[in-house]
């Protein structure tokens, strides 16, 4: 069983930056693909971001492009989620997940994923 802790959650005001990490139990999960998901109060969980399992490919949602950057460096702690020009809206939980040898489209659904960390609550101050 593959557990995943994502850390780097806080408080921050408009215009700032958070870096979120998600490190995972076991080091077969450098294979996985991941992906950055978010929940805000009273709405559904929604994508955005991954990267294939290679590190080769990424995605995003159209609302974090260009200022969110998702990355992997093959260690322990598999993927990170950096978060730059904050936005009160960007208020949520967020969640990793990990799909074994991830890749495409696809990873934009949540349903592709087998594991999820327990979520790092993100508030963005105005």
């Amino acid at each position: 069983q593959v557990q995943l802790v994502e850390s780097g959650g806080g408080l921050v005001q408009a215009g700032g930056s958070l870096s979120l990490s998600c490190a995972a139990s076991r080091r077969a999960f450098i294979r996985y693909a991941i992906g950055w998901f978010r929940q805000a109060p009273g709405k559904e969980r929604e994508f955005v971001a991954a990267i294939s399992w290679d590190g080769g490919s990424t995605y995003y949602a159209d609302f974090v492009k260009g200022r969110f950057t998702i990355s992997r460096d093959g260690t322990k702690n598999p993927a990170s989620l950096r978060m730059n020009s904050l936005k009160p809206e960007d208020t949520a939980v967020y969640y990793c997940a990990g799909e074994p040898y991830g890749l495409g489209q696809s990873l934009k659904d949540e349903i592709q994923y087998d594991y999820w960390g327990q979520g790092t609550q993100v508030t963005v101050s105005s």
